[in-house]
């Protein structure tokens, strides 16, 4: 019964952002298409790795991470009604294609290690690349929705074992923690 569940759920972190993506339907290039299967694939693998690691405290924290990522993200959006480089519609600061992604990998990074990250920051910076490269967005709203991305997964995610050495900047000092979990 369990397993079935997060089949389910898997589906839906797929099923649904496909469903409501409507740049998804409108790609033009094969390029454009993998950069929004992508930007979807991230953080479904992502979260998919809460499941088959039997993490629900890592999983708790993608939710977090990720209903973060697309609140500020969205609100941004529409705070700020950028318009398209291409003309073609608003919205465009920042790129909630590439914060997705970023989110994504961030949090396997936080989460799992650098190393397991790595082919998944590729695959953002690819989705980045493809959204300025369509004309959906310039460096300047990906570069933003990087950012949004990777600081959701960084604020709300603690590394599953081992140590974890975070960078503290405040009015009056700088420095870092660690912490070592088991």
């Amino acid at each position: 019964m369990q397993i079935r569940t997060y089949w389910y759920a898997a589906l839906c972190c797929v099923a649904l952002p496909i469903a409501s993506q409507p740049a998804f339907a409108k790609s033009e290039s094969n390029g454009e298409r993998l950069g929004d299967l992508l930007q979807l694939a991230i953080p479904t693998t992502a979260y998919s790795m809460t499941l088959f690691n039997r993490d629900a405290e890592g999983r708790n924290q993608f939710y977090k991470s990720f209903a973060t990522n697309l609140g500020v993200t969205y609100t941004l959006k529409y705070a700020i009604n950028k318009p398209r480089p291409d003309n073609n519609g608003d919205y465009s600061f920042p790129s909630g294609h590439t914060s997705a992604a970023f989110q994504g990998a961030a949090f396997i990074h936080k989460r799992y290690g650098l190393t397991k990250a790595i082919p998944a920051y590729l695959a953002a910076t690819y989705v980045a690349y493809s959204r300025v490269k369509a004309k959906k967005h310039d460096v300047v709203d990906v570069t933003a929705g990087a950012a949004v991305g990777i600081l959701s997964s960084f604020y709300f995610t603690t590394r599953k074992g081992g140590v974890d050495i975070v960078p503290l900047v405040g009015k009056n000092f700088a420095g870092v923690s660690a912490t070592y979990s088991w």
